[in-house]
């Protein structure tokens, strides 16, 4: 039987999609590897979900950043190939901002994580996408990607992520820990 791992990447560089390979070290791996980290958390959070539309909205999103990460590692001479995140997705996610903000009161000032422990997941997922925002943001500004809906996407996927802790919290029975309170 063939070994698990190919030994390719032993140089430090990785394949993209397209021709040649590239450093790991570099912005394009890691946004990729940014958003990668995020859908993991996102993962951590959907299993400890207290509510199963928390958990239908998270398994969606995992999804849809595999295709995120497919367009962020495709050159340019294959992106029109990996041509996946649309205005459509960012409607999705607004439409799923608004139907969870409708159940929820959102604090007017900053939150503390660990309410409960889907929340603090959720917390910590939505840090990691800002960090892919920035990272992607170093690409778009570097001209290695063209598509600013890119942005946009990470941008509406935080805001959601930061409703759904809100909800999370309401669900489990918690209350909201705000950081200016004593």
């Amino acid at each position: 039987m063939a070994p698990f791992y190919t030994a390719e990447g032993d140089s430090g560089e990785t394949g993209i999609l397209g021709s040649g390979r590239i450093s790991k070290a570099s912005p394009r791996i890691e946004a990729v590897g940014t958003v990668d980290e995020a859908t993991a958390a996102l993962g951590l959070a959907r299993s400890l979900a207290n509510h199963s539309e928390t958990q239908r909205i998270l398994f969606h999103v995992q999804k849809k950043l595999y295709q995120y990460m497919s367009e962020i590692s495709s050159t340019q001479n294959t992106a029109s190939h990996f041509d996946m995140i649309q205005n459509e997705d960012v409607q999705w996610l607004e439409d799923q901002i608004a139907m969870i903000e409708d159940q929820v009161e959102i604090p007017k000032d900053f939150i503390l994580p660990g309410s409960c422990p889907s929340s603090s997941a959720l917390s910590l997922a939505r840090t990691i996408i800002r960090r892919a925002e920035r990272r992607v943001i170093v690409l778009l500004e570097s001209k290695v990607i063209q598509k600013e809906i890119l942005i946009v996407y990470l941008n509406r996927l935080s805001s959601l992520i930061f409703i759904l802790e809100i909800f999370e919290i309401n669900q489990s029975g918690k209350s909201i820990e705000l950081a200016k309170k004593d």
